[in-house]
């Protein structure tokens, strides 16, 4: 049964990275620019919910390309599915079959795409950020409602406030070091923490901060970068975030 559940979170997380790259191809633009509604060639991105839905390409492009031309983009495309399979399989692990974990899940493909946006155009788009700060609480709370949960909604709304109150002080003070996309994405990324207890709230946000200062680093004595480079925090949040998720969900007692 336990083998089992991991299995299915993989595939789940597999299948639901799959339509990552064209999500994250479509939003890499800069604050001034619309969405992409064309792929690279000025084919229009058809398909399921306008064309958000579906694979990297279109297929006008993907149709006449051998499969030479192929097996370049395949590690590109491959690389968001394997990542979401990895935390959704990570997760199941650690959780159980406790019903927050149909949270984390909902949450961890969502959490590639945003890190995949900020990795290309250093940005965390509203039209994610913003929706998922305002559905993970209703979420958790549906999960503390049912058997067997190990966590706490309401730490879970003050971890979302105290959070995003900590990254909206810490933008107020130095705003050219903290992006506001990071104070929107740091009230969902609390409430998961908050869920555990303050203690994984803290652990959660030190691993992120920790990763993204060696990241800053290594790139400061590699000479790519300066004290004052910016880089994009979001994924060290988010993977702080799991690291965080992890711990909690290994030492919380239902």
């Amino acid at each position: 049964m336990f083998a089992t559940l991991i299995a299915v979170a993989a595939l789940w997380g597999a299948a639901a990275g799959l339509l990552v790259p064209r999500a994250a191809y479509r939003l890499s633009v800069e604050p001034e620019e619309p969405w992409r509604a064309a792929c690279q060639a000025g084919h229009a991105l058809a398909g399921p919910a306008r064309g958000w839905l579906g694979g990297p390409g279109c297929a006008a492009c993907a149709a006449p390309s051998p499969r030479t031309a192929l097996a370049p983009a395949l590690a590109p495309a491959l690389a968001p599915s394997l990542v979401t399979a990895f935390a959704c399989a990570a997760l199941a692990a650690a959780t159980g079959p406790r019903p927050e974990l149909a949270v984390w899940l909902l949450y961890a493909p969502f959490a590639v795409l945003l890190a995949t946006v900020d990795i290309r155009v250093h940005r965390l788009p509203d039209q994610l950020t913003l929706p998922l700060a305002a559905t993970t609480p209703p979420l958790l709370l549906g999960a503390e409602l049912l058997p067997y949960d190990a966590g706490s909604w309401l730490h879970a709304l003050l971890g979302g406030l105290a959070l995003g109150g900590g990254y909206f002080a810490l933008f107020l003070i130095h705003p050219h070091g903290m992006g506001f996309g990071d104070v929107k994405l740091a009230l969902s990324l609390g409430a998961l923490l908050g869920w555990y207890g303050w203690g994984v709230l803290f652990a959660g946000t030190f691993a992120g901060f920790l990763a993204g200062s060696l990241y800053g680093l290594c790139l400061v004595l590699a000479r790519r970068g300066s004290r004052k480079s910016a880089i994009p925090f979001g994924p060290f949040m988010i993977g702080g975030a799991l690291l965080g998720l992890l711990l909690g969900a290994l030492s919380a007692t239902p």
